[in-house]
């Protein structure tokens, strides 16, 4: 495999920018590394969408908005309203949660339904869809689960993590995603990567996504830090 280049990998980049304490500031600042690094994606929250939309106008940054975000217990209209806000502000992409008391209770139809529903107000605009798991909190089987309904639903990509769970990205659990997906979905890896060796790892497995908190450490070789 040849080796992975800067730009090739800060292209599959999502860059987080969803801690509760950030500024407008910081938010401009984020936006701006991405735009000056080619990071692919900007990743924020549903009330900074247009802000974010703003910032990286121009450049080939798209911005994703998270939904049902960070535990995945809105109710479906919520997360439906939700997405169409973060479409009409700009959002290209949604990041949703899924239902997880539903998924852990085996309510397969409430969570399918649920995916369905943020799935539904994005289609007509074309928004890419990623279902959050929280893999942490998840069985080997639920975790096959989460991408059996991801798929049926119409989903795009099946994600491992909020960030904010009491784990991230494991290979284990990304491996059992891929295998489960088996290309029909993408697939992507989030929480805990903050080395360039950890992305190279999963975009070597198969992964077609990161979801990283310091895209500018991890493309400098660094280690990043923080919670994300």
């Amino acid at each position: 495999m040849p080796a992975r280049t800067v730009p090739d990998v800060a292209a599959l980049l999502d860059h987080a920018v969803l801690k509760p304490t950030f500024t407008s500031s910081d938010l401009a600042a984020h936006a701006a590394m991405c735009v000056a690094r080619g990071v692919g994606c900007l990743c924020v929250r549903p009330a900074d969408v247009a802000d974010a939309v703003r910032h990286v106008a121009g450049s080939p940054v798209v911005v994703a908005s998270v939904i049902g975000f960070p535990h995945g217990s809105h109710r479906t209209e919520t997360k439906a309203l939700e997405s169409r806000l973060a479409i009409a502000d700009g959002a290209q992409e949604l990041d949703m949660v899924i239902a997880l008391g539903p998924l852990l209770s085996g309510d397969e139809s409430r969570v399918r339904d649920d995916i369905a529903a943020v799935v539904a107000a994005a289609r007509p605009h074309a928004a890419l869809v990623k279902v959050i798991f929280e893999t942490c909190h998840l069985t080997p089987a639920q975790i096959v689960t989460a991408c059996r309904l991801s798929e049926e639903a119409g989903a795009d990509f099946v994600k491992t993590s909020t960030g904010f769970g009491t784990a991230g990205a494991t290979p284990e659990a990304v491996r059992l995603m891929l295998d489960t997906v088996g290309g029909r979905l993408g697939v992507k890896a989030s929480g805990g990567i903050r080395t360039w060796a950890d992305a190279v790892m999963y975009l070597d497995m198969g992964c077609t996504r990161l979801g990283v908190g310091d895209a500018a450490t991890i493309l400098d070789g660094g280690t990043a830090t923080g919670g994300y």
